[in-house]
Order: structure tokens, then C-alpha cells, then sequence
């Protein structure tokens, strides 16, 4: 056959294999039988091996086939991908809608909400150019996730190309990855049949799926994906409402929820959450909620961000799922501030999709609430579907023997003397770091990902450095050699090798993360990225009085006391010490006082790629002068700095009138202020 057939023939079976996909696996609507299916898939395989240079990156031969990763690479989230506040009852929705019409004061009538079901599964972003699947990405912290692109490839309700026109030339989708109830049951039929570990929920089983380094098994496994928001849109533009982007998501070749709905005001939301609470069991997949956006993304632009989650959102989340079960004993653990928590230990009973055999008591005062004893009857609850906790007493089962819950005059690990504060509930172990359960706790939140993120250090290899004495504070996983590790059960020499270079990598980080690796009580993430850009030093920051720590956003009186008592202990300054001399270090923020501050109370955009600088230190260098900087482009936007690339925010930028600068000036404006790069 003359070769101008041959790839007429493949472009032909290009054509419908991807039709017949996407009539399967997203509108579930079958038009072929699957032995047709399969003559077409062998016979575009024929070809793509006799002639390899026409093979390309979204024929579906390639959804599966490449070879096992030795490890997942990082991607940072050009959009941050933030997570939601929750409500819980129709009263936390009635208290979510009068702060949007609080802030949306011009608004007279109910506002129009987007009604999406959550699905229990996996966030995912996906990011196209051009129309072909680039990168698939975990949602990871927000900011940063894990590269996943050889297995989103292998999941069939994924487009690997963009069907039909008018897409960006950059989208990146955003979606949930869930495994169907009839997929889950079929997969723990199998691994009952090789008798092999069976997995406990539908989430556990696609987390699981989609973190095999060996694409393979991810291909084999029932996963589904289905889309919810976009993320970075480059090179064209979108409608103006969410469930109209869910629409023309669809027309482009993805899976959308069909239960979704627009409604209009609050109490549509609550009928809207009643009505498919009601259906929820009947669902083919698990939800645990049901998320509400606001509709007009102009509005959602008004509304903003507060820390790490839109305001123009909120998941409310269906009744934690409730069990009874035993209360066999109650323990006390420490933890990294020495607070001492009550454990209770339970027979095991399954609830909210796991087994659980200890649930959280929380502190002296619930315990007595509950009048709680062991031998209680008690009925436990996944809060959240998170954190199982001991929520009541079936009082008609108790029995006189059975005993009060009696609380350690001394840290059970320690055996330091225990407190509680005036105004706090808690129990306190005054061992500091004398206590092993605090010495352990600290280290754990030093190396995790959002602290120092020492890959490879995890719990129970800090449970191990610690008894074993190799290691009692965080400095001292500095001193670590490859003998010390080697001393270990079950750690090998190629174990050893990369452990001590995750903690050589740590040792450059941010003053931000530094900050938070600390462990200083309340400061978390979002305070000590304001702490760092206030103050800009360590050594300034731990200079600071308690009057200068106030003026920062994100701290009150309690948080700057718990500041300056940690500024103030010798042994804490020792520690940082020791850290900086085991070569940990970080750059300084450049801080400018407020009168150095031209943009102050100014809103900047940069967008595209720059040439000189990259887009972190040109936004590094727009809050140090004060600006503040936004992703998107609004009517608020003061200036946006666009790059070669700038797409849709360039494109919005000039259809609102907002000032547009290019690099060489933005460069001027930067060398005018007094900064050189």
C-alpha cells in the first residue's frame, strides 16, 4: 500500500480510537463492541511500529508503556492549588453567605452559586500545550506536588488531546482522580483471589494507584477522573461563570460531574445539599460532600483569598459516619510542644470507610464532659472524615466497676513534672527537650515536607534515631555519618547514602521554612512567611521587641508571647545556633520600611516569562517595595508586568485598562528604587 495510504489509515484510526474513548470512558455511551475496539488498536500499533517516526505522544498506544520511574519528580504550582474552608450545618452556610454580601455590598439579590459534588478521591492538575497533556501533578502542600504525568496518562477518562477548538494554548485542569465503587470491589476481589492485601476504601485504593512508580499497575487499576476548576490559562480566555468552564471543559473532551447545578441563594444551596444527601449512597462513587462556589468569576476576583483558601468557597461536608464500640484503656501522648493528649484504645470498628482502633479524647475537660470510663460502651466518629474521635457514652451499658479515666501527675515518657497553664485546657509536660516524645515530635516537624523537607526521614526512622541515642535534637541529624546509620535494623548502605544527602540538600532553604521548622508554638506557615517579610533577617526578627512583633499581620498577644519566650530561652538560641553551624542557611528577604515602600497598597500581576529574573524574584523584589501580588487580573490590578508568553491575563489586563509595563521597564523601575539584578 502506497505510504500517503498507509497514513491516511493511521490518522483515520487516531481519529476514532479517541472517539470511541471518549464515548466509553467519559460519556459512558459505547457506540463499538470491544472486539472492533481491539482490531483497531492492534492495527494502529502494526502501523506505529513499521514506522516509527509517525508515532506521537497522544495516540492512545501510549497510554501505557513506559518504563518504571526511580522516584517522582517535584512541580511547583505555577497557580496555587488551595484547599477550602468547611462548613457543617445549614447555620455555618447562612454564616458563609452574609460574609459575601458583606464584601459584595453592591449586590442586592441572592447570589448564584455553582453546586458541585466532592468527590473522595485524589486533586490532580493536568497541563496542556496546544492541546497535548504536557504534565499530570498532584496537588501535594498547595504549592508544590508530585510529577505524575506517566500515570495520568494511563487513565482513559483523561484526554491526552484536547478534543474540539477555541482552547488556550496553555490550560491546566484541575480535577479529581476517585476510584468507582463497582472498580474498587472488582480490585479487592483480585487481590482476595491472590490473596493479597485488600485495600480498605475507594480513596486509599486511587491514592495508591496513582503513586506506583510503575505506570503499569496504575494502567490496571479502575481510576476515573473528573474536573472541577482550571488553574493557569495562557494564550486565550474562558467564559465568565464556573459551571459554564465545566461545560466548555466537557466540549474539549473531559469527564464533568452530572449531578452539578447552579442555584441561586443560600437556602437553594441547603435543598441542594439535603436532596443529594438523600441520594448520596446511591451514587456510583464516594462524596463527602458537596463544594459551593460562586458563580461570576468577577465577583470570586472581588471576594479574594484569606490564607490559604478562596473566600468565595466553601465544601460543607456530610455527617461524620458514627459507630459504638469498647473502650478498652486510655494512654497519654506527648507531643511536640509537651502538650499530653488522651488516647483512647478501642476495639477496633470500622467507620468512615477505615478500622479504628484509638480515637482522640482531646484534653482533661472533654474527658470529664464525656464522663468517659474504661469498659464504657462510647460512640466514635471520624470528624471531618479525618480524626476519629470518641464523641458520647452509652450510659445504659455502663456497670459500676468500671473506672474513671485518671489523668499522669508526670509526663509518662519523661517523668517531668505536668501542668496546666492558667486559661488553657491542656496538660503540659515541662520536660522540653529532656522529654523523648517531645525530642521526637520536633524532629518529625523539622524534616517534614513543609518544614525542612529532609526526604526519607520519616517517623519511624525519628522513633529509631532516638531511642537508639543517635540523635536527641533537630542539630543533630547534622551530625549523622553513615557508621551511625548503618547501626540501624533494616537500613542499608544505599538507605544510609540518601538520607545523608536529603539532609545535605535541606541545609539551603528559606527563612520562611526555617522559621516554621522551628516549631515555635502558633506559628504556622502563613505567620512565619509574614514574620520573614516584615522583619527579613533572623537576626532582626529575633531582635525584636513584643511591640514590633504585633505590627506584623497574622500576630496577636498570644502568638508574639510565645515569640519572644522562644527568643528569650537560652537553649532555643542555642539550637539555631548549632543549626547554622552545621551549615543550614538561608537568604535574607529584602525589607524596606514603609516609607521606602513606593507601592505600598499596590496590586501587581506578573505574567509570561522573564528574561533577566524569574518571575519568584521579580515578585520578591515588588513586596519588598510594598505591592502586594495577586494571580489574577481585576479591576483592582494597579500594573501587571508581562513576559514574552503573556496570554490571558495580558489579554485581560488591556481589555480592563490596566497599566501594562514590559521587562526593560519593569527593570528601570526596579534600578530606580535602588535595586540591581
Amino acid at each position: 500500500m502506497p505510504v500517503a495510504d498507509l497514513l491516511q489509515e493511521l490518522e483515520s484510526l487516531l481519529e476514532k480510537l479517541d472517539t470511541w474513548n471518549h464515548q466509553y470512558y467519559v460519556l459512558d455511551q459505547p457506540t463499538v463492541p470491544d472486539a472492533e475496539y481491539d482490531r483497531a488498536m492492534q492495527r494502529l500499533i502494526a502501523l506505529e511500529t513499521q514506522h516509527p517516526q509517525w508515532l506521537r505522544t497522544d495516540s492512545p498506544s501510549q497510554r501505557v508503556g513506559a518504563k518504571p520511574l526511580a522516584q517522582f519528580g517535584q512541580v511547583t504550582h505555577d497557580v496555587p492549588m488551595l484547599s477550602l474552608d468547611n462548613a457543617f450545618n445549614d447555620q455555618d452556610m447562612q454564616n458563609f453567605n452574609r460574609r459575601l454580601l458583606d464584601r459584595l455590598a453592591e449586590i442586592s439579590g441572592p447570589l448564584e452559586f455553582a453546586c458541585e459534588p466532592k468527590l473522595d478521591g485524589i486533586a490532580v492538575s493536568l497541563l496542556y500545550r496546544s492541546g497535548v497533556l504536557q504534565r499530570g501533578a498532584t496537588r501535594g502542600d498547595g504549592a508544590t506536588g508530585e510529577d505524575i504525568t506517566q500515570n495520568v496518562r494511563t487513565i482513559r477518562s483523561i484526554p491526552l488531546r484536547l478534543r474540539g477548538t477555541g482552547y488556550p494554548d496553555v490550560l491546566e485542569v484541575r480535577g479529581e482522580i476517585y476510584m468507582p465503587k463497582a472498580g474498587f470491589e472488582q480490585l479487592n476481589n483480585r487481590a482476595r483471589e491472590r490473596g493479597e492485601k485488600l485495600f480498605v476504601n475507594p480513596r486509599n485504593a486511587a491514592a495508591g494507584s496513582l503513586r506506583q512508580l510503575d505506570p503499569r499497575i496504575t494502567a490496571e487499576r479502575p481510576l476515573e477522573m473528573c474536573c472541577y476548576s482550571v488553574g493557569l490559562v495562557e494564550g486565550g480566555s474562558l467564559p465568565d461563570r464556573q459551571a459554564r468552564v465545566l461545560e466548555r471543559l466537557q466540549d474539549w473532551g473531559f469527564r464533568i460531574n452530572s449531578q452539578s447545578a447552579v442555584v441561586r441563594g443560600v437556602e437553594a444551596c441547603n435543598e441542594y445539599y439535603q436532596s443529594l444527601s438523600e441520594r448520596r449512597d446511591s451514587l456510583p462513587y464516594d462524596i463527602d460532600g458537596i463544594v459551593f462556589k460562586v458563580n461570576e468569576f468577577q465577583l470570586q476576583e472581588q471576594l479574594g483569598f484569606v490564607s490559604r483558601a478562596p473566600r468565595w468557597a466553601i465544601a460543607r461536608k456530610f455527617p461524620a459516619q458514627e459507630e459504638m464500640t469498647r473502650l478498652l484503656d486510655v494512654e497519654f501522648q506527648v507531643g511536640r510542644t509537651g502538650v499530653i493528649t488522651p488516647v483512647a484504645r478501642l476495639e477496633p470498628v470500622f467507620v468512615g470507610g477505615v478500622t479504628v482502633s484509638n480515637a482522640t479524647l482531646h484534653n482533661r475537660d472533654e474527658v470529664d464532659r464525656l464522663d468517659v470510663r474504661i469498659g464504657d460502651t462510647v460512640i466514635v466518629r471520624r470528624a471531618g472524615d479525618v480524626i476519629p474521635q470518641v464523641v458520647s457514652v452509652v450510659l445504659e451499658h455502663r456497670v459500676p466497676s468500671f473506672q474513671r479515666v485518671s489523668f499522669p501527675q508526670h509526663c509518662p515518657v519523661c517523668q517531668s513534672a505536668v501542668e496546666r497553664e492558667e486559661g488553657e485546657a491542656a496538660l503540659r509536660c515541662m520536660g522540653g527537650l529532656v522529654c523523648a516524645a517531645q525530642q521526637k515530635a520536633a524532629i518529625k516537624h523539622f524534616a517534614s515536607r513543609r518544614a525542612l523537607n529532609v526526604e526519607g526521614l520519616g517517623d519511624k526512622l525519628v522513633e529509631q534515631l532516638v531511642d537508639e541515642g543517635l540523635v536527641g535534637n533537630v542539630a543533630e541529624l547534622y551530625t549523622l555519618s553513615k557508621a551511625h546509620l548503618l547501626e540501624l535494623d533494616r537500613m542499608g548502605e544505599k538507605s544510609a547514602d540518601n538520607l545523608l544527602a536529603a539532609l545535605q540538600d535541606s541545609k539551603l532553604t528559606t527563612l520562611p521554612r526555617f522559621i516554621f521548622a522551628l516549631g515555635i508554638r502558633e506559628v504556622g506557615e502563613a505567620t512565619a512567611l509574614s514574620l520573614a517579610r516584615h522583619f527579613g533577617s533572623w537576626p532582626v526578627l529575633s531582635a525584636a521587641s513584643e511591640r514590633q512583633l504585633l505590627e506584623v499581620d497574622d500576630v496577636g498577644p498570644i502568638v508574639a508571647d510565645h515569640l519572644r519566650q522562644f527568643f528569650d530561652s537560652l537553649s532555643s538560641l542555642e539550637m539555631v545556633r548549632l543549626l547554622c553551624d552545621a551549615g543550614v542557611s538561608w537568604p535574607d528577604i529584602e525589607c524596606l520600611p514603609q516609607q521606602n515602600q513606593p507601592l505600598l497598597g499596590q496590586t501587581w500581576v506578573v505574567t509570561g516569562k522573564l528574561e533577566t529574573l524569574g518571575r519568584d524574584d521579580a515578585k520578591a523584589h515588588l513586596q519588598a517595595l510594598g505591592a502586594k501580588v495577586a494571580g489574577t487580573v481585576s479591576m483592582k490590578t494597579t500594573c501587571v508586568v508581562a513576559g514574552p508568553g503573556a496570554g490571558s491575563k495580558l489579554a485581560k489586563a488591556e481589555a480592563l485598562g490596566v497599566e501594562v509595563v514590559d521587562e526593560p521597564s519593569f527593570l528601570a523601575l526596579l534600578l530606580a528604587q535602588g535595586i540591581e539584578v
